[in-house]
């Protein structure tokens, strides 16, 4: 009987319980992903692992100018 009840639902109360869901999931999702990247940048801070980040991407840009200028000549 409860499978029945539900196919009659009045269709702007199927959209208002969707839309509030909708917001519900999101709101949690926004949340979830904050908390998850302050853990994360918190754990980073303290590996000391943007040192080696930096020295990672000083060698791509070197790798990079000097492949333009031999390109270039």
């Amino acid at each position: 009987m409860q499978k029945h009840e539900e196919l009659h639902k009045n269709k702007k109360e199927i959209f208002v319980n969707n839309f509030i869901g909708g917001i519900a999931w999101a709101l949690g999702a926004t949340v979830g992903l904050a908390i998850i990247i302050a853990i994360l940048g918190l754990v980073l801070k303290n590996v000391d692992l943007i040192p080696f980040v930096g020295n990672f991407v000083a060698q791509v840009i070197e790798f990079i100018i000097n492949k333009n200028l031999n390109v270039a000549r």
